[in-house]
This record gives structure tokens, sequence and C-alpha cells, in this order.
């Protein structure tokens, strides 16, 4: 139970991450179903590269700041789509054409 607790607490602090990042569209999915890699995943767009950047650089802040562990960070040296592994919880920051193109809601969506 306490993990659930932590796992809707940390849910909550990046979704108000994004929130206050201006991050849009943002959407979240159970993906415990269909894969064992993630429990959650958490996709959402941003206006521009930098927005994109910045975002992401928002989200690793306030995992610090909570001492939260991180698995790792790709995608941050063109920032059209960075994504940010917490292991049972995976963020998509993606600039909206990138977004379109890969379309992961149909993708994880699915189940």
């Amino acid at each position: 139970m306490g993990t659930h607790m932590t796992s809707d607490l940390l849910l909550e602090h990046i979704l108000h991450i994004l929130d206050d990042s201006k991050a849009a569209n943002i959407q979240t999915l159970d993906v415990r179903a269909l894969t064992t890699i993630t429990d959650t995943m958490i996709i959402c767009s941003g206006t521009s590269a930098r927005h994109v950047k910045a975002i992401s650089d928002h989200i690793l802040e306030g995992l610090k700041e909570h001492k939260k562990e991180l698995l790792g960070v790709e995608g941050t040296q063109d920032s059209e789509w960075v994504l940010v592994d917490l292991g049972r919880m995976v963020i998509h920051i993606m600039m909206p054409q990138t977004r379109d193109f890969y379309q992961l809601e149909k993708l994880w969506g699915a189940g």
C-alpha cells in the first residue's frame, strides 16, 4: 500500500510540474496491462524545442528536490522528444509534430 501512495503522490507532483511548466495536451496512460517495463506513461507537448527542454529541466529539478530516483533522460540534445524514465513512470515530452508522427497514445492506449 505504501508504494501505491508514493506512486500516486509522485504522479500528482509530476502533473503539477507539467501544469506549472505550461505543458500542453497532458495525457496519463496506465499501461500495466500492456507491458512490464513501466506502470504509467505521461505524454505531453511543448510549444518549441526550448519549451520541451525547459519542461524536462523543471521535472528534473522537482525530482531532485523530492529525492526521487531517476533512471535516465534521453533526447535533450535536440529536444524534439525528451524521455524521462522514473522506472514505474515514464514521461514523454514532445514537439507537437513529433507527437503527431509517433502517436504514442494510440500505440499504448490500445489496451
